[in-house]
C-alpha cells in the first residue's frame, strides 16, 4: 500500500518488493471483505478509505423515497421533518416536565396537600402533559398522511 512511485524520462514505475513495475496514476486498487467489522493496523487504515455498506433494504428505500419526494414533493418532505423535529422537542419538554415535578415534590413538606403552589403547579404540569401528548398523537396522524402520500 506504501507508494514508491518515481518517475524515469516520462514514465512513472512504482517499487513493489525489489522490482519496479510501471504505474499507472489512474489505476486503483478494490479489496472486499465478508467480515462484518474487519479490523485493519493504523498504518494500513491512514492509507486506504474504507466504506462500509452495511445498510437494510428499507432504510435504503427509505432513503431513496426522501430523495424523490424532496424533489417531486418538497411540502411532504418539509412537513415530514417539521414533524419529526416537533416529536424531539416534545420529549424534550416532556422530560423538562418531569425533572420539575420530582424536584417539587422533593422539595415538598410533609403535609403535601397544604402546599398549594405544589397542587397548582402539578396541576399545570399535568395540562401540558395533555396538551403535549395530543400533539403527538396529531403529529403521529400527520406523519401516517405523509407515508401514504410518498
Amino acid at each position: 500500500l506504501s507508494r514508491s512511485v518515481f518517475r524515469r524520462g516520462n514514465v512513472m514505475y512504482l517499487r513493489l518488493g525489489e522490482e519496479e513495475i510501471e504505474y499507472n496514476p489512474d489505476f486503483k486498487l478494490y479489496f472486499q471483505t465478508k467480515l462484518s467489522n474487519p479490523h485493519y493496523k493504523p498504518e494500513i487504515a491512514s492509507q486506504c478509505t474504507i466504506i462500509n455498506f452495511i445498510a437494510t433494504e428499507r432504510g435504503l428505500e427509505d432513503q431513496l423515497l426522501a430523495k424523490v419526494v424532496e424533489l417531486e414533493r418538497r411540502d411532504l418532505e418539509e412537513k415530514s421533518k417539521a414533524l419529526a423535529e416537533a416529536a424531539i422537542d416534545y420529549q424534550i419538554q416532556l422530560v423538562a416536565l418531569e425533572d420539575d415535578l420530582l424536584k417539587k415534590l422533593a422539595e415538598a413538606p410533609e403535609d403535601i396537600l397544604s402546599d398549594v403552589p405544589l397542587i397548582e403547579g402539578l396541576e399545570a404540569t399535568k395540562a401540558k402533559v395533555k396538551d403535549i401528548n395530543d400533539a403527538v398523537v396529531k403529529g403521529n396522524i400527520t406523519q401516517k398522511e405523509v407515508e401514504e402520500a410518498r
